[in-house]
C-alpha cells in the first residue's frame, strides 16, 4: 500500500499537473506555478552531484493543441534557461537544424529529454553543411573513364531470361516518357534504388540465422541503394513530378518491390544478373540525355546544389555534369552486380568475395 507521505505527494503532484494537461494555459500561466510544485519537480541533491544530474530537470513547455489537450514536452535546464534568457536568439539557432535536403527552411529544432544533440558540421573551407540526407565524408568524386561499353552476354537461361525480362520492360517505358528523359531518369531511379536494399535485407536476414559475417556485402549493397536514392533526389530538382507519375511511381514500387523480394529469394544470381542488364539500360538511356543536352533540346541547366556537394562537383556545375557522373554510377553498378551474379554461378557465396564497399 502507498504511504500517506506517497499518497500526499501524488495527490500535490496531480493538483499541480492538472492545469497544464486539461486546460489551453499558456507557458507564462505555467511559470505562475507555486513553489511547492517546482520543489516536487526538482531532483534530489545527490543527483545534482552526479554529472548528468543537472539534466533531471524537468520543465513543461506548451505544446500545439490536440482535441484541446495539450501535452507537455521535457527539455533540459541549459535550453529553458537559454531560452527565457534571449527566446529571439535560440528561435534563430533552431531553426538551422535543416531537413532532408538543406538547413534554412525556418524548422525549429527538437528539444529532448535524452541529450541527443544535432552535430553542428562544416565543410573544408570552413561554412557549415547545410545537408541532413548526407554527411562530407559520403561524398566522392565520380570516376568517369570507367568502360561504359562493356556487355554481359547472356548464355544461359537465367540470363536470356533476366535480359528479355529487362527489355520488355523498357519498350512501355519508352512509350510512356519518349523523350522527357528528366521524368524518365526520376522514374528510372525510383526502381534502381530497390534492388540494393532488397539485397542488403535480404543478406542482412541471412547473416543472422546463420550466425555468419557477410563479406561487407550488406553494407556494398545498401551503399548502392543509397547512391541511386541521391540520384533521385537530384532529379526531382530538375524534374518536379506531376501527380499521375507519382501514382505511378507507387504503382511500379509496390509491384517490382515484391517481385524481385521473391526473385532474390529463389535465385540471386538471376537478381543480380537481371540489376546488371537494368544498370546497362540506365547507361544507355543517360547517354540518350547527353546527346539531347548537346543539340539543345534540354536546357541545360545549372546543376542542384545537392549534386555539387555529393559529386564534389564545381560550382559552376551543370546538368550535363550531373548526368555525366550519374551514368558513371550506374556503371559501377552494373560491375557490382554482374559480379555478384557470377560468384553465384561459380557455386559459391558472396561472402566468399570481398564486396567492392565504395566502388564509385
Amino acid at each position: 500500500m502507498m504511504s500517506r507521505g506517497g499518497a500526499k505527494a501524488a495527490s500535490s503532484l496531480f493538483q499541480a499537473a492538472k492545469p497544464r494537461l486539461f486546460s489551453t494555459a499558456t507557458t507564462s500561466t505555467i511559470r505562475s506555478l507555486s513553489n511547492e510544485t517546482i520543489h516536487l519537480l526538482r531532483p534530489a541533491v545527490a543527483d545534482l552531484a552526479s554529472p548528468s544530474g543537472m539534466n533531471g530537470w524537468i520543465w513543461t513547455t506548451r505544446a500545439p493543441a490536440i482535441g484541446g489537450v495539450r501535452f507537455a514536452s521535457t527539455v533540459t535546464l541549459g535550453e529553458k534557461t537559454t531560452t527565457d534568457a534571449n527566446p529571439k536568439k535560440t528561435e534563430k539557432e533552431s531553426s538551422s537544424t535543416g531537413g532532408d535536403v538543406g538547413g534554412d527552411k525556418g524548422e525549429k529544432g527538437i528539444a529532448s529529454y535524452w541529450g541527443v544533440e544535432p552535430s553542428k558540421i562544416t565543410k573544408e573551407d570552413g561554412t557549415e553543411w547545410k545537408w541532413n540526407c548526407f554527411r562530407p565524408w559520403e561524398t566522392y568524386k565520380a570516376d568517369l573513364t570507367i568502360d561504359l561499353s562493356k556487355h554481359h552476354v547472356p548464355t544461359t537461361f537465367l540470363d536470356k531470361l533476366a535480359y528479355w525480362t529487362v527489355k520488355s520492360l523498357r519498350w512501355p517505358t519508352d512509350l510512356f516518357f519518349q523523350r522527357r528523359y528528366g521524368c524518365r531518369a526520376m522514374m528510372l531511379e525510383t526502381v534502381a534504388a530497390v534492388p540494393g536494399m532488397v539485397g542488403g535485407m535480404l543478406l542482412h536476414c541471412k547473416s543472422l540465422r546463420r550466425f555468419e559475417q557477410s563479406g561487407g556485402w550488406i553494407k556494398a549493397l545498401l551503399e548502392e541503394a543509397e547512391n541511386e536514392r541521391m540520384h533521385l533526389m537530384t532529379f526531382m530538382e530538375v524534374a518536379k513530378p506531376k501527380w499521375y507519375e507519382r501514382a505511378l511511381v507507387i504503382t511500379i514500387q509496390g509491384v517490382f518491390f515484391n517481385a524481385y523480394f521473391l526473385g532474390y529469394l529463389i535465385s540471386p544470381k538471376f537478381a543480380h544478373r537481371m540489376v546488371g542488364y537494368l544498370e546497362e539500360e540506365a547507361i544507355h538511356s543517360y547517354t540518350e540525355f547527353l546527346k539531347e543536352l548537346d543539340k539543345g533540346n534540354i536546357e541545360n541547366v545549372p546543376a542542384p546544389a545537392i549534386a555539387i556537394d555529393y559529386w564534389r562537383l564545381p560550382a559552376d556545375a551543370t546538368l550535363r555534369d550531373v548526368v555525366m557522373v550519374v551514368r558513371a554510377d550506374e556503371a559501377h553498378h552494373r560491375d557490382v552486380n554482374h559480379f555478384a551474379s557470377d560468384i553465384h554461378y561459380q557455386g559459391r557465396e558472396l561472402k566468399e568475395a570481398p564486396a567492392p564497399i565504395g566502388y564509385h
